[in-house]
């Protein structure tokens, strides 16, 4: 098992040196090394890239998210988890929706994905 292992090592490792392909003693040149800030310059822009595009607007997004779930009160009309429904009690983690037919169930606060606006409750009723 170990000689098997240590055989793919050694063909991993020189595919990375390049030399798995060359035939003889007339190997293309290697070019030469880049210097570190080169990668690391590299690496920071890539780092600043997912930042900015991925990272920093779904910050943005789950704050606001968390300040309107902090701000439900009775009477809001909310989403949760694909359940329409109208906040009854708001306890510290949990939330009381009563749905159109009368009943009442109770989600977790981080269940809400959105608060309804309040034109759409006009038109509900």
């Amino acid at each position: 098992m170990k000689a098997k292992f240590y055989t793919f090592l050694s063909i991993f490792f020189s595919a990375l040196s390049g030399n798995v392909f060359a035939e003889g003693e007339e190997s293309v040149p290697m070019p030469p090394d880049q210097s570190i800030w080169q990668t690391v310059v590299m690496i920071g822009i890539a780092f600043l890239f997912f930042y900015i595009i991925l990272w920093r607007p779904e910050q943005k997004r789950r704050k606001a998210l968390e300040e309107q779930r902090s701000s439900l009160k009775k009477g809001d009309r909310v989403a949760a988890m694909g359940i329409i429904g109208t906040v009854v009690n708001v306890g510290e983690q949990t939330v009381i929706l009563k749905m159109y037919d009368g009943a009442k169930l109770e989600f977790y606060k981080a269940a809400i994905s959105d608060i309804l606006p309040e034109g759409e409750e006009a038109k509900k009723e």
